[in-house]
């Protein structure tokens, strides 16, 4: 039997901000988690979830993009960034079926990966660009210090209006205006990263530093991560 502790441990995750027509009519992916889920039912959020021990074994077909892993570093586990890059690509495929990835053959994928290597695909972290971080408060029944990921619509391998792989985590999939996406019931942080997102929707370049909403059991702080390592 789990206890209360168990419950509560911060788990790392990773969720994926999908962006399409970024230029003319800047629209993003977004679910409705279900009734019953254990954290933040029936809200709108982006696909995401956490780190799983195999996502640390999966290889990359390609490796995040410069500055990326070391904002990801920064005040974190070290060698954390590709296990994030995996999981965010096989949340996506999970909970959308959208693919990103590069064409090619896996000589054995995981039990998680069969779905996404029947595609032809192997998973492609170039395109993924950290740009928020947010650790969820105390007192919650699940807690996860996640990792907020940007890509364009057009980095992805598959139909972007095909969701027919999708697993029935998220209802409603659907891509949303940016200037309607404030009418959708969203857990606070997602509306923060919303405004961090409308902010750049025009600047395809990394961000100079990425914003960290920290929730721990003294305080919460917004900080920002500029890229400097956690040294020993």
């Amino acid at each position: 039997m789990a206890t209360e502790i168990d419950k509560t441990q911060v788990r790392d995750a990773a969720t994926v901000i999908v962006l399409r027509d970024r230029r003319t009519s800047p629209r993003i992916l977004m679910g409705q988690r279900g009734a019953k889920a254990a954290f933040m039912p029936n809200k709108f959020v982006f696909p995401g979830g956490a780190v799983d021990a195999a996502d640390h074994h999966v290889p990359l077909a390609t490796t995040l993009a410069d500055p990326n892993t070391d904002r990801l570093s920064e005040d974190s586990t070290p060698g954390l960034a590709p296990a994030l890059a995996v999981a965010a690509i096989r949340e996506l495929f999970e909970e959308t079926g959208q693919i990103l990835g590069t064409p090619g053959e896996w000589d054995a994928p995981p039990n998680d990966w069969h779905g996404f290597a029947a595609t032809g695909h192997l998973p492609h972290a170039e395109p993924l660009q950290f740009v928020f971080r947010a650790l969820t408060p105390p007192g919650r029944p699940r807690r996860f210090d996640a990792r907020f990921f940007l890509i364009d619509a057009d980095d992805l391998a598959s139909e972007p209006d095909d969701f027919g792989q999708a697993s029935d985590e998220l209802s409603h999939l659907q891509w949303v205006g940016l200037d309607e996406v404030r009418s959708f019931d969203m857990p606070f942080i997602t509306e923060v990263v919303l405004s961090e997102i409308a902010a750049r929707v025009q600047d395809r370049t990394p961000p100079a530093s990425v914003p960290y909403f920290r929730n721990d059991d003294e305080e919460s702080l917004f900080l920002r991560l500029r890229g400097t390592p956690m040294r020993d």
